[in-house]
């Protein structure tokens, strides 16, 4: 699969290229630096309304790491779809990688969010 250099020219692309990049590692380091060995019960991994009491499930560290292959997954395939798409759209481009901005932005919340939970 060849590049086209639009693609490589276009600021908006390469703007958005490099904001998933950096909430990727962002959303690593944070996760990373945050987990203890020293946890005997697990993570909260899950949270589940309908549950009432027993509402938080817990996991090992796997189930937490699992959130920076998921970071680094969503930003191979938004960039791979994007170039894909740049030669149909620019701004079909610019949307998926957009949502990729946000899908990550919220990847980082929710693991941030589970892992305040002691």
């Amino acid at each position: 699969m060849t590049i086209p250099t639009k693609y490589l020219h276009d600021r908006l692309i390469l703007l958005l290229i490099t904001v998933s990049v950096f909430l990727a590692f962002l959303t690593s380091i944070f996760i990373v630096l945050r987990l203890s060995s020293n946890h005997g019960n697990g993570y909260f991994v899950q949270y589940r309304a309908d549950l009432g009491l027993s509402a938080f499930k817990t996991g090992s560290v796997g189930d937490i790491v699992a959130f920076i292959g998921f970071v680094f997954l969503v930003l191979a395939l938004h960039v791979v779809l994007s170039l894909r798409s740049y030669h149909i759209h620019r701004q079909l481009s610019v949307t998926i990688l957009s949502l990729g901005v946000l899908l990550m932005t919220l990847a980082f919340i929710v693991s941030n969010a589970l892992l305040v939970l002691r």
